[in-house]
């Protein structure tokens, strides 16, 4: 990655990281994959329960596969007969795994959701969780959290299931109302009242969509 990119990203990090701690949040900054890995390890005690929702960034780093791995009970929802067994079963984990479809300069975060387990488990449930942040989600305001989420993630993310909605033909969203709408809720996390809850692992690198 070019020099001058990272020297942005580290600075940009910070703003971003200080933003967290206002909003009773606490935020990371990791260099590398392999460094974000380490950062989240020491995050997540060994023997801990640990989910997700879906969090393409943590399985891009690699830390989805070192908890298979390890000594950690990882609840495989792929591996649940009974998928809403599999997502009841996040809401009483020790560790929720996560990612951001965008977050803003001070600290805000965005996550749209179809089913609705993710932004559930972020809200109210597990006793702690860890997101893992591509420093390409970052964006200046809400509004623009908004249309990343809105505009980027939600087409490809469409896309990616074979949906049947306008976003994953146009690629652009039509603020639709089609069964296959996967804008069905609509999360802006901007303060945690349990401090030591929610920690963010900023990573420089593009991560996730």
């Amino acid at each position: 990655m070019n020099e001058n990119i990272v020297k942005r990203n580290e600075l940009l990090a910070q703003k971003v990281i200080n933003g967290l701690k206002s909003r009773n949040m606490t935020g990371y900054y990791a260099a590398s994959k392999e460094e974000a890995v380490k950062l989240a390890l020491e995050l997540i005690p060994e023997g801990s329960s640990v989910t997700m929702g879906g969090a393409m960034s943590a399985h891009e780093i690699g830390l989805v596969d070192v908890l298979k791995d390890g000594n950690y009970n990882f609840i495989d929802r792929d591996k649940f007969e009974d998928k809403r067994a599999a997502m009841l079963a996040a809401y009483d984990a020790d560790v929720f795994l996560a990612s951001a479809n965008a977050m803003t300069e001070d600290g805000v975060i965005v996550n749209i959701d179809g089913n609705s387990n993710r932004v559930s488990a972020i809200a109210q449930g597990p006793k702690k969780v860890v997101f893992i942040v591509g420093m390409n989600k970052i964006c200046d305001d809400v509004d623009g959290a908004m249309k990343r989420a809105r505009n980027v993630a939600a087409p490809i993310n469409a896309q990616r299931f074979g949906l049947s909605t306008p976003c994953s033909k146009t690629g652009s969203c039509m603020n639709c109302k089609s069964p296959d709408t996967i804008c069905c809720q609509i999360l802006i996390t901007r303060f945690s009242r349990h401090e030591g809850r929610i920690h963010v692992i900023l990573v420089n690198d593009n991560l996730g969509f």
